[in-house]
């Protein structure tokens, strides 16, 4: 496979360990595909996760050009906002705000159906549900979890999914999605990471035929899911030493 004219990445879990920096070896061939193709990352964090994982380490990186990170685009909260770089600064290129009467009410619904479900936490690493503006987010085990208790809390998905089923049905009109290993996502209706794909072809345009998708969550329950769903080549991968190893394939190609 020849590098696509566009590469999208998911961030926890395809980039960097869940929450975490982006790993020495990942930052190299990162910065290796920059200087070939336009890069773009999309997922469900925050802005400011995106800084402290991503971006703090490629700023002032001597092999990372301003001209590479041009070529960036970083699509925070699921692709309900979008940044780019200009003029050395990142500039807001749309922003998807919930209503304060969607934010609240997604913030009842997840409390209230985990409490049910018994998977309110009383003792968690952090805050379980988070307020990202465009985005509400429950983190089963607190925003600040070590990555092997999020990963051995759900290991099948199973106590994640039935959150998100019975959210979904007190909040019909809006998106509730499962998010990384111990999260549910809540957007705006028919704002999910296809919708940050065809914004990506809408303001570089480059065509939906011509990128590719790297993410963890591929499968029909997961918030990579729609990309896939709508006919974008993707690539799986199990964490981010594949994808690592992906990158440096297709850079070798």
């Amino acid at each position: 496979m020849s590098v696509p004219r566009l590469v999208a990445f998911d961030l926890d879990d395809t980039l960097a360990p869940s929450k975490s920096p982006v790993p020495q070896r990942m930052l190299d061939v990162f910065a290796r595909l920059l200087d070939q193709t336009t890069v773009a990352v999309i997922s469900g964090g925050n802005f400011e996760q995106f800084e402290s994982q991503l971006v703090s380490q490629l700023d002032g990186r001597e092999s990372v050009s301003e001209a590479a990170l041009e070529r960036l685009h970083l699509l925070p909260t699921c692709g309900t906002r979008y940044e780019r770089r200009e003029a050395g600064a990142w500039h807001t290129v749309y922003r998807e705000h919930l209503s304060e009467a969607e934010r609240d009410g997604a913030l009842t619904a997840l409390r209230e159906e985990a409490e049910r479900l018994g998977l309110w936490e009383a003792e968690p690493w952090g805050e379980i549900l988070e307020d990202r503006g465009s985005q509400v987010t429950f983190s089963a085990l607190g925003q600040r979890a070590p990555v092997d208790a999020k990963h051995s809390w759900d290991p099948t998905g199973e106590k994640k999914n039935s959150l998100r089923a019975a959210v979904a049905a007190r909040l019909p009109d809006l998106e509730v999605r499962s998010g990384g290993s111990t999260s549910v996502d809540i957007t705006r209706r028919g704002i999910d990471k296809a919708y940050g794909m065809r914004k990506l072809e809408e303001h570089t345009g480059i065509p939906l035929d011509d990128m590719l998708f790297v993410g963890d969550r591929l499968d029909p329950d997961g918030n990579d899911y729609p990309v896939k769903a709508m006919g974008v080549k993707c690539h799986a991968v199990a964490g981010w030493e594949d994808t690592a190893r992906f990158i440096e394939e297709l850079l070798e190609a």
